[in-house]
């Protein structure tokens, strides 16, 4: 068995439950996220030795980082932020970035899905334009509550966990 192969069988199955507890309970447990990092390294110590290990901590460190700056402007949960840095200590660095891409792709999808369902199209588009205008010199950047109704948010793990295993598949099978 390839270490591509033992990553998919170790991402496949925790789309499926992740995906359940964030759309059931908008949550992922942290019992997930540390079982899904402790599986990265030891797939990456198992088929590469120290430079996969160094290659786990490596991806889960810039797959942090790339999250928590969407965290800090409330684009992003936190449970969201330590699933990603965990499925980063699978892939390795070097798949990041394309995976990040990947997420935000799916996400996009996810997200016109559920702005469409919730027939919020114009207050979410009004919402991105002062976004948008925030980055404007002079203006700041609205910091939004979050909704009541969950029909108007996202469960992002299922963009992520679907995202990261289409960039395995993708890029390292």
């Amino acid at each position: 068995m390839s270490a591509p192969i033992a990553n998919l069988l170790l991402l496949a199955p925790l789309a499926a439950v992740i995906s359940y507890y964030d759309v059931r309970y908008r949550r992922i447990p942290n019992s997930f996220v540390l079982a899904t990092l402790v599986s990265g390294l030891a797939i990456n110590v198992a088929f590469g030795g120290w430079s996969g290990a160094v290659a786990s901590l490596e991806g889960c460190g810039f797959a942090f980082v790339l999250m928590f700056v969407l965290h800090i402007f409330g684009a992003m949960g936190a449970g969201d932020v330590k699933l990603f840095a965990a499925i980063g200590s699978v892939t390795g660095a070097h798949l990041v970035l394309p995976m990040f891409f990947i997420v935000m792709m799916v996400g996009l999808i996810l997200a016109v899905y559920s702005m469409i369902r919730a027939n919020a199209v114009r207050a979410t588009m009004i919402r991105v334009v002062q976004i948008f205008v925030g980055f404007l010199p002079g203006w700041t950047i609205p910091r939004f509550e979050l909704p009541r109704d969950q029909r108007h948010t996202i469960p992002y793990g299922i963009a992520i966990t679907i995202g990261s295993l289409i960039a395995t598949a993708a890029f390292r099978a």
